[in-house]
C-alpha cells in the first residue's frame, strides 16, 4: 500500500514533464517550419475557358451530346451531371475535350460523386491531360501508354495492402505500361490516402499545373463549404506537353459504383505581369446560329410550361415554397453531419500539426544523409561511414521515439484523467457514507453515557441517606467510586473511543481508495 501511494505522485510528475516537453517540441516545429513561397508570391491570373468545361444545369443537348466534349463507352450525359459509368459490372466510359489545349499553365476544378451500396467499390475514376484522346482502354476506361499525366481516384485494393481508397498521380511518356497489380504505386509520382465514396456532399478536386509543379488539392465532401480544400500531393519539376486534351474516365469490375461528374471547370493561368494570351477566334456562324436556335426553342418551351402550370394552379403565385419544417429524421441526420464536421475539423488540425513535425523530421534525416554521403567520399571512408551510420541510426531512433511518445502521451493523458476522476468519485462517495455512519455510532454511544450519568444522579437525589455512607477506613484507599470520578472516567473513555473510530475510518478510506 505504501508503494502505491508513493508511486502515484511520481507518475503524475512524469506525466507533467512529458506534457511540457511535447509543448516545446510542437512550438519548435511550428516556429522552424519555413513559410511557404506560394503564400508570399503573387497569385497567377486565372481566366475561365468555357470550351474545356461543362457543368449543369442543361448540361447535355437534345441529341445527348455535351458542347465541346465527346463521350464514349457507357457514359450517360444528363441535364445535371455526366454519369461516366453506372453501378453495373464490367462497365467503362470516358469524356474528352474536342479541341486541344493551347495554354501552358492550367487549373481544373472537378466536382464528382462516387457512390455504391457495397462497403467496397471498384474500380475508380481518372482525370487526364494527354496529347491524344484515350477513348477506350484498360486504365480506368482509358488507353494505356499515354503521353501526359493521370490523376487516379482508385477505390479497389488490388495489391491487398489495405491502402485504398487512394489518390495516385502517374506520369507517362507514352512507353510506360500501367501496373494494375500494385495499383500503380510503383509508378506513382505522388499519392495520398483519402476516402471519397458515399459522402454527404459532392467531392471536389483542384488540379493545377503552374511553373512545372503539379498540385492536387482535395475536398472530401464532409461539409457544404466548396473551398474546404486540403493538400493531397505536389509533384515538382514535372514537364507536361504544351498541348493536350482534358478527359475523365471510369471503370467498374466485379464490384460496381456510380461515377458521376457534376462539373469540370478549366482555367488558364498566366504569370503576374505577363500579357494574357489573346482569346480564340469566334465561334463559326453556323454553330452559333445552331446554339441560338436551340436556346430560343428551349426558352419558348419553358414559357409554355410556366403558363400551363399557372393555369392548373391559379392559387400559387410564383414558384412553390418548400416545407420550412424539417422532420425528426432530417434533424437527426443534420445533427450527425454537424458532429462529423466538428470531428473532421479537429482531426484536420491535429493532422496538420503532425504533418509539420514529420516534415521537420524528414528535413533532419535528409541533412544527416547528405552529411554521411559527403563523409563517404573522404579518405577515411570506412571509419566515417561507421560513425555516420551510428549517428543516423540514433537520430532516426530518437525521432521515432518522439512520435511514439506523442501518441502514447495523448492516450495516457486522457486515460489517466478518467481513472483519477473515477477513483476520486468512488473514494469520495465511500468516505462520506462511512464518516456519517461513524458519527452516528459515536452519537449513540454519547447518548448512552449521558443517560447512565443522569440515571446515577437521579438515584443519588432520591436516596439522600446513602450520601452519609462512608467507605471503610481499612484499606486506607477508599473502595467506593464517587459520581464525579465515574463521570470523568466515562468522558475520557468516550473521547478515546471517538479518536479510535476516527482513526479507523481514515485508515479504511485510505485503503479503499487504492483498490
Amino acid at each position: 500500500m505504501a508503494v502505491s501511494i508513493a508511486q502515484r505522485p511520481a507518475a503524475n510528475t512524469h506525466l507533467l514533464i512529458l506534457t511540457f516537453l511535447t509543448t516545446l517540441i510542437l512550438h519548435h516545429s511550428l516556429a522552424d517550419v519555413p513559410a511557404g513561397s506560394p503564400t508570399t508570391e503573387e497569385l497567377p491570373h486565372r481566366r475561365f475557358e468555357y470550351k474545356y468545361s461543362f457543368k449543369g444545369p442543361h448540361l447535355s443537348q437534345k441529341d445527348g451530346g455535351i458542347p465541346f466534349w465527346i463521350h464514349t463507352g457507357n457514359t450517360i450525359p444528363s441535364a445535371d451531371q455526366v454519369r461516366i459509368t453506372p453501378s453495373l459490372r464490367s462497365q467503362k466510359g470516358s469524356v474528352w475535350t474536342k479541341n486541344k489545349v493551347n495554354f501552358e499553365h492550367w487549373e481544373a476544378l472537378v466536382t464528382f460523386r462516387v457512390s455504391g451500396r457495397g462497403r467496397m467499390g471498384a474500380d475508380g475514376l481518372a482525370m487526364w491531360f494527354t496529347t491524344e484522346q484515350g477513348l477506350d482502354g484498360p486504365v480506368y476506361g482509358a488507353a494505356d501508354q499515354w503521353n501526359g499525366v493521370g490523376v487516379f481516384f482508385d477505390t479497389f485494393d488490388n495489391d491487398g495492402k489495405k491502402n485504398n481508397p487512394a489518390i495516385v498521380v502517374v506520369g507517362n511518356n507514352g512507353k510506360l505500361v500501367y501496373d494494375h497489380h500494385n495499383d500503380g504505386t510503383t509508378q506513382a509520382l505522388g499519392t495520398c490516402l483519402r476516402d471519397f465514396r458515399n459522402k454527404p456532399y459532392p467531392v471536389r478536386a483542384k488540379i493545377s499545373y503552374y511553373k512545372k509543379t503539379l498540385t492536387v488539392m482535395f475536398n472530401a465532401g464532409f461539409t457544404p463549404d466548396k473551398e474546404d480544400y486540403e493538400l493531397c500531393t505536389k509533384v515538382d519539376n514535372m514537364v507536361l506537353p504544351t498541348e493536350g486534351f482534358f478527359g475523365v474516365s471510369a471503370a467498374t469490375g466485379g464490384l460496381a459504383d456510380d461515377h458521376d461528374v457534376l462539373s469540370f471547370l478549366t482555367f488558364s493561368l498566366t504569370e503576374p505581369g505577363q500579357q494574357p494570351p489573346p482569346p480564340e477566334s469566334e465561334i463559326p456562324k453556323e454553330e452559333k446560329d445552331k446554339y441560338q436556335e436551340e436556346f430560343q426553342n428551349f426558352q419558348q418551351e419553358l414559357d409554355k410550361k410556366k403558363e400551363e402550370f399557372q393555369k392548373e394552379h391559379p392559387d400559387i403565385q410564383g414558384e412553390p415554397i418548400e416545407d420550412i419544417y424539417e422532420t425528426v429524421n432530417d434533424q437527426e441526420i443534420r445533427q450527425v453531419f454537424e458532429g462529423q464536421n466538428r470531428i473532421h475539423l479537429e482531426i484536420k488540425q491535429l493532422h496538420r500539426q503532425l504533418a509539420m513535425i514529420l516534415d521537420e523530421q524528414r528535413r533532419y534525416v535528409s541533412v544527416i544523409t547528405d552529411e554521411v554521403a559527403k563523409k563517404r567520399t573522404t579518405a577515411e571512408s570506412a571509419q566515417l561511414d561507421t560513425v555516420g551510420q551510428q549517428q543516423l541510426g540514433s537520430v532516426l531512433a530518437t525521432q521515432q521515439e518522439v512520435l511514439k511518445n506523442l501518441n502514447e502521451l495523448r492516450n495516457s493523458f486522457y486515460e489517466s484523467l478518467k481513472q483519477i476522476g473515477s477513483a476520486q468519485g468512488n473514494a469520495g462517495a465511500l468516505g462520506t457514507y462511512e464518516t456519517i455512519q461513524h458519527f452516528n455510532e459515536i452519537k449513540e454511544h454519547l447518548h448512552t453515557v449521558k443517560r447512565d450519568v443522569e440515571h446515577l444522579v437521579q438515584r443519588n437525589a432520591q436516596n439522600p441517606a446513602e450520601k452519609t455512607v462512608k467507605c471503610p477506613e481499612v484499606p486506607p484507599m477508599p473502595s467506593c467510586l464517587s459520581t464525579v470520578h465515574f463521570t470523568i472516567f466515562i468522558i475520557i473513555q468516550s473521547i478515546l473511543f471517538f479518536c479510535y473510530i476516527m482513526y479507523k475510518s481514515q485508515q479504511e478510506a485510505a485503503a479503499k481508495k487504492f483498490f
